[in-house]
């Protein structure tokens, strides 16, 4: 027990360690968790031995429902008003393409039946949420609001289809039947009542969460979140219990729970962020326990080949054919086929064929594990470096330094919020603090201070305030955003205030087809073009040049907009020409770079000062 408790917490330290090692050098998190995993394993230095398919599978359901429910949980219902539509399309067709595809392919590639292939297409079919979540989330990488949005909705959404086809096709390969079974009105039925109860029991657990979480005012601190969470997986399990998907449950729970007025909400968050890191390292670590990297030659190159088809083939076919009717631009289409990071869901799937006793179980996780693998290094490695190329990443919302929130027990619209002025912000630059934004305490060289006698703030204070949930985002780029960040890294190439006539950028830029009269500013025309519900990155093309809204106020209206000139859907053959061209010429030109001569032969370059930075 000693030894197990030992080597357990042992490799959970080291994989939450080496997350500092993983953003040096921008590998993927979870592919460092899952090499941990394979390190230890029987063919790695430990020489684990560890061949428990069903205790894995225990872990890994059950840190699913955990990561669901909180990614449902963190996920804004103006995230389904700009994107519910074409996200469900790729959750669910999307998902049935790509199986498609991809079990053709493997049908012909390693020489199996087709219910075989189909079922192998089915267990890597889905985007997995927890890669999703945790690269756009954790990485740090912002997108445009209609694709991120779409991203997260899709990854959270489509496990369940995932999860029911691979089922499935497990009870029609163990009966025998045909391929035939799988268009049979039974499978329908399979179909409605696994997705129509887990959303019936995940909208009912939600609101059941939200209505216990509001009753437990007086319970410790310690309890309250605790209580949310065993609340979530006991939706999981009911619903599971009861013949429906648990997974599509535990998820609708989190969305129904996170969009409801909930005391203590940030006390909760942070207890969930917490559970969900230490869910998604023992789901790795176990997975990566349970390969066994021997057997990989055997099937290396045809998965190999497998995975190609599935990134560069089965996922943009799906991508494209479900956003059709969405109006999603070439570039938006491109960067959605490149998120289709497959993880630990389909390693997980991959351990049922062998649990249900199908022949040649253990060939189904290790072709998956392979084209896991080879997706969290092309796809998860590249994914900030193509969101860029495609113009698909936004600037950094803020800079923050050091942020404290508190909750305060019976005043919940309210928290007390700090901030380490960031040095290049407007206010360490002189900008006149806002009457609503003036701190009640300021923190300088270790002494606090009120904001009548401490003068002009400076950088690096600490200054702490009290304000409502949705002036945060305003507080951030007062307190901790740099001045000119909001015009690095964007194809925006002209900003101007919301309040701005539309006359005048009429006049200005020759808009065509824009309505001008009445005194129209452009914020109201971006408002009335979206019907009163805004996002960041939403575009009106007026001729040659897009309006973009770049930042909204605390109301939810359009404070900056800005002004595209010549940006151009270039169609998906001129794209990947443009991209293939781009490619090559970096590439040429990381050939023909000099070589940088050695310190102290030359003149020595200045090193840079860090000393100001914490």
């Amino acid at each position: 027990m000693n030894i197990a408790i030992l080597i357990g917490a042992a490799l959970v330290s080291l994989a939450a360690l080496t997350s500092l090692v993983s953003q040096r050098f921008g590998a993927p998190l979870l592919l460092v968790f899952l090499g941990i995993g394979l390190l230890a394993g029987e063919d790695g230095l430990l020489g684990i031995e560890f061949d428990s398919g069903s205790v894995a599978y225990f872990i890994g359901s059950l840190a699913l429902a955990i990561i669901l429910f909180d990614s449902g949980f963190e996920t804004p219902m103006r995230s389904y008003r700009v994107a519910a539509a074409p996200a469900l399309s790729l959750a669910t067709f999307g998902v049935l393409l790509t199986a498609g595809v991809t079990g053709g392919a493997a049908h012909f590639l390693f020489g199996i039946g087709w219910l075989e292939a189909f079922l192998l297409g089915s267990i890597v079919a889905s985007t997995d949420a927890a890669a999703v979540f945790f690269l756009l989330r954790a990485g740090g990488i912002r997108l445009r609001e209609k694709v991120g949005s779409t991203l997260e909705i899709e990854s959270g959404a489509n496990d369940p289809m995932a999860i029911f086809l691979t089922i499935l096709l497990i009870e029609l390969i163990a009966a025998n039947a045909g391929a035939g079974a799988l268009f049979g009105f039974e499978v329908l039925t399979t179909f409605i009542q696994q997705m129509g109860l887990g959303i019936l029991f995940g909208i009912v657990g939600g609101f059941g969460i939200a209505w216990l979480l509001n009753q437990l005012v007086n319970l410790d601190p310690g309890l309250y979140p605790i209580s949310g969470l065993a609340a979530a997986l006991v939706v999981f399990a009911v619903c599971a219990l009861f013949g429906g998907s648990g997974f599509l449950a535990a998820y609708v729970a989190g969305v129904v729970a996170g969009n409801r007025k909930v005391r203590f909400a940030q006390r909760l968050r942070r207890f969930q962020v917490g559970m969900t890191w230490l869910a998604q390292i023992g789901m790795f670590l176990a997975l990566g326990l349970l390969a066994t990297p021997s057997e990989f030659p055997q099937i290396l190159i045809p998965a190999l080949v497998l995975s190609a088809v599935l990134i560069f083939v089965a996922r943009p076919v799906a991508v494209w054919l479900c956003l059709l009717p969405f109006e999603f631009k070439s570039r938006e289409t491109a960067f959605t086929s490149w998120v289709g990071l497959r993880g630990a869901v389909s390693i997980l799937l991959a351990i049922l064929p062998g649990l249900a006793g199908l022949e040649n179980g253990s060939f189904y996780f290790n072709v998956v594990f392979v084209m896991v693998l080879v997706s969290l290094l092309v796809q998860g490695w590249t994914l900030q470096p193509v969101a860029k190329l495609l113009k698909m990443s936004l600037p950094s919302e803020q800079g923050l330094v050091d942020r404290v929130e508190l909750e305060l027990r019976g005043a919940t619209e309210m928290e007390l919020v700090g901030y380490k002025i960031h040095p290049d912000s407007a206010i360490a630059r002189g900008e006149r603090v806002p009457r609503w934004a003036r701190p009640v305490m300021v923190i300088r060289d270790g002494l606090s201070y009120s904001v009548h006698t401490i003068g002009p703030l400076q950088a690096n204070d600490q200054v702490y305030l009290f304000a409502s949930a949705r002036r945060i985002r305003l507080l951030d780029q007062i307190y901790a955003s740099p001045w000119d960040e909001m015009t690095t890294e964007s194809d925006i190439q002209f900003r101007v205030k919301g309040a701005t006539r539309m006359a005048d950028l009429v006049r200005q830029y020759g808009l065509e087809d824009i309505d001008a009269s009445e005194g129209v500013t452009a914020g109201q025309f971006l408002e009335r073009s979206f019907s009163g519900n805004p996002v960041v990155g939403d575009r009106v093309s007026a001729g040659a040049v897009d309006i973009v809204v770049c930042a909204l106020d605390d109301a939810g209206g359009v404070a900056t907009v800005g002004i595209v000139i010549d940006e151009e859907d270039p169609g998906a053959a001129a794209l990947a020409a443009d991209l293939l061209r781009r490619a090559g010429a970096r590439l040429g030109a990381f050939f023909r770079r000099p070589k940088i001569a050695a310190p102290g032969s030359g003149e020595s370059r200045p090193s840079k000062d860090v000393s100001g930075h914490s």
